[in-house]
């Protein structure tokens, strides 16, 4: 699995699903991602995808792990478009 790869394609996806804010970010809801059906043909592990993008400095979110459900409402920020 190549990691770079599966991160470009996180951040198209946060762009496709997402909204942009008064201050210009995109940011879209953990919940809205993860019940995307495309979203869940490309990522075999998108918890995993988001930490991996969350060390690159790529996107933000509260916490160190989302789960389905409980985190649903959570904001997943992207600071590089």
């Amino acid at each position: 699995m190549d990691v770079g790869h599966e991160v470009k394609l996180l951040v198209q996806e946060i762009q496709r699903l997402g909204s942009k804010s008064a201050d210009g970010q995109t940011s879209v809801k953990f919940g809205v991602l993860f019940n995307d059906d495309r979203c869940a043909n490309i990522f075999e592990a998108l918890v995993g995808t988001l930490r991996a993008a969350k060390r690159k400095k790529i996107i933000s979110f509260e916490g160190e792990l989302l789960l389905q459900g409980v985190h649903d409402n959570v904001e997943i920020i992207l600071l590089e478009e």
